[in-house]
């Protein structure tokens, strides 16, 4: 049994079908711009948005700015449980894109109201906009923290379960969830509460010029034997909460999706003390698909067994060869153009007792420059 709600499909027992066929070969392409927004293919298909592409392709990554989950501001923790929403439900990412823009709509409206010197009319006509923009943020609103909801719930278990595994003894670790819309959480039917809320918000937020409640000031607290880790737990506790968080996360991914998720550990090694990188280790040697990024090969805590079964890139070699490479092929165009340039500056009487061979040279330099048209590229 499922129900419907903004846009985001949300199945009432927090079960996800899992992919339908992972046994066929899928190719995925994807694009990163430096202006505007990043795009992807399917098998060569149509362009895709990012969002479309990555809950396609699973995985989690532990980096260095983990510990913020625990101890950084909610943005961090808004922005893990985007990441979950969109690999664990369907249409959750759009949702948020959706939500995104009628904040920014809504706060637009809110900046105008504020400027006083508007007319009369534009200030009504504002204010008759910002109801309309109001009515929508409250229905993705909901929707959203909804979603974020039963994503905690899911979640709470499993991250405790680990805790305490990692940290060797029981310590009641748990999540907990803030939304800004409490209202969702209090009242089956919560939008005229929320109506109401904004209704007595209204002064202050045209006064600011911003949305003062809505999914975008949700939270997520994380706590240690019932208090607030972020106030009272030490920091190698905070690095093992970041860690069982993480690794939850990798399990729910692989319930619901029936594949297990790629592992990225984005130079993860130099902020863990040496239980700590021994946990994460063995963790992500159980994976299937492990991705490690490190400044140098030693940074690695991997025994001589382990570091046989493991693909080492060195990229500063790459990068060298393909220098390499590149200047050797902006030598071979320099040559044929610099002896282009020189058939052509030829005396005339030269030209004219030699057309034919001159005719050919030309022909030989044309050869010469696009001799295989893959091999005649300069690689960056």
């Amino acid at each position: 049994m499922s129900e419907e709600t903004g846009g985001i499909h949300l199945d009432a027992e927090n079960e996800i079908p899992v992919a339908e066929d992972v046994s066929h070969e899928t190719t995925y392409e994807v694009t990163i711009a430096a202006r505007g927004a990043n795009r992807g293919r399917i098998n060569g298909g149509n362009s895709l948005y990012m969002r479309d592409i990555v809950s396609k392709v699973p995985s989690v990554s532990f980096t260095p700015d983990d510990q913020r989950l625990v101890a950084g501001d909610p943005a961090t923790r808004r922005g893990f449980l985007d990441q979950a929403g969109s690999l664990l439900i369907p249409g959750y990412a759009a949702e948020l894109s959706n939500a995104n823009k009628i904040a920014k709509q809504r706060a637009a409206l809110l900046k105008q109201l504020g400027q006083r010197s508007e007319p009369v009319d534009a200030q009504n006509a504002a204010l008759n906009g910002l109801e309309i923009w109001t009515g929508q943020f409250i229905g993705v609103g909901v929707a959203l923290t909804r979603a974020r909801a039963g994503l905690i719930e899911r979640l709470a278990g499993p991250f405790s379960s680990i805790y305490d595994e990692l940290a060797g003894k029981p310590q009641h670790a748990g999540l907990e969830y803030a939304p800004s819309f409490e209202e969702v959480l209090n009242f089956e039917q919560p939008e005229p509460e929320i109506s109401k809320h904004y209704q007595r918000l209204y002064a202050g937020e045209i006064a600011r010029g911003r949305n003062l409640i809505g999914p975008h000031r949700d939270d997520m607290t994380l706590t240690l034997d019932g208090m607030p880790a972020r106030e009272f737990a030490s920091n190698g506790e905070m690095w093992t909460m970041a860690l069982a968080l993480k690794m939850a996360l990798f399990d729910e991914i692989a319930q619901v999706q029936g594949i297990k998720p790629i592992v990225i550990l984005d130079d993860v090694f130099a902020q863990l003390d040496e239980t700590r990188r021994r946990q994460i280790l063995d963790f992500a040697m159980q994976q299937d698909q492990v991705l490690i990024t490190v400044a140098a090969a030693s940074d690695i805590p991997l025994n001589a067994a382990e570091a046989g079964k493991a693909t080492i890139v060195d990229v500063a070699e790459l990068k060298s060869g393909a220098e390499d490479e590149n200047a050797d092929l902006v030598a071979q165009l320099q040559a044929a153009r610099e002896k282009s340039t020189t058939i052509a500056d030829a005396p005339s009487d030269s030209r004219q007792s030699g057309e034919s061979i001159g005719a050919g040279n030309s022909q030989n330099v044309h050869d010469a420059a696009c001799e295989g048209d893959d091999s005649v590229e300069v690689r960056s």
